[in-house]
């Protein structure tokens, strides 16, 4: 499969999912806590619908690739090509009626991501990145279809910096501290983003994104749009931020190691 074909088949799997949710949003549509007691975690009809769909077109075009979903598990992992599926990432925005979810579609190779989509289909947006180049298309006021590249901005000083997190409730209370040192070097911090904050990151607009306690289906597909605009993504730490967990983005290297010092500090 050529690279054009392969792009194609990724903008498939997005419209299949579309397909499957754009109907439940701003519905009567029932949530299900998933937590089992602990902090509210829905699922919707909607959730598991496009991951259905996704997952069986995979299977009949790539029945050799390994998945990783958020609704139904882990298929194959050690193949060497694996998708790492998250329907609908910011399903609280979703039953809320907030355009902020959107449909992460990701795609590692031996372990490393390489290609990532960020689909946002009520607002008929994708955000599309390689780890080299990323892009943007949407429609223009007049509706007609629009693309362009996708940078991240230069913020060589935390201080200028604008900060998103999608809630500081979010982040364990033994790391909150952590967190409160970078929101205040900030000059602007913002929350309720999702998955919606790092495409903002990777468009210019945000420069640096916080969070705590992630999973890989709510990176993996990010951080080559984010590395193909010119950002970097790692944990808290330094580390690699494929696996989930603590995961810190930013636009500029410079405000990434500021901020990466200060959640570091005892």
């Amino acid at each position: 499969m050529s690279a054009v074909d392969f792009a194609q088949f990724v903008e498939r799997l997005a419209d299949a999912a579309s397909a499957a949710i754009l109907p439940f949003f701003r519905s009567a549509i029932h949530a299900h806590d998933k937590s089992h007691g602990g902090a509210f975690d829905p699922v919707t009809e909607a959730d598991r619908g496009a991951e259905v769909a996704m997952r069986g077109m995979i299977r009949d075009h790539f029945p050799a690739h390994g998945v990783v979903g958020e609704e139904f598990g882990t298929t194959n992992p050690e193949a060497e090509y694996v998708w790492v599926l998250d329907p609908i990432d910011g399903t609280k925005s979703f039953i809320s009626g907030f355009p902020t979810w959107g449909v992460l579609i990701g795609l590692q190779h031996r372990g490393r991501p390489v290609y990532g989509m960020m689909r946002q289909p009520f607002t008929r947006e994708s955000f599309v990145g390689d780890g080299a180049a990323a892009h943007w298309r949407g429609l223009d006021p007049s509706g007609a279809p629009v693309a362009r590249p996708l940078h991240s901005r230069a913020c060589a000083d935390l201080g200028q910096a604008t900060l998103m997190t999608t809630s500081p409730l979010l982040i364990p209370e033994a790391k909150r501290d952590a967190y409160a040192r970078v929101e205040r070097a900030v000059r602007l911090p913002r929350f309720g983003g999702d998955c919606y904050a790092y495409a903002a990151l990777a468009g210019g607009f945000v420069d640096v994104v916080v969070e705590a306690g992630l999973k890989p289906y709510d990176i993996v597909a990010l951080i080559p749009v984010i590395e193909g605009a010119g950002g970097i993504v790692t944990t808290w730490d330094g580390g690699d931020a494929a696996g989930g967990g603590d995961v810190l983005a930013s636009g500029d290297p410079r405000t990434h190691e500021q901020a990466m010092a200060l959640l570091a500090r005892g």
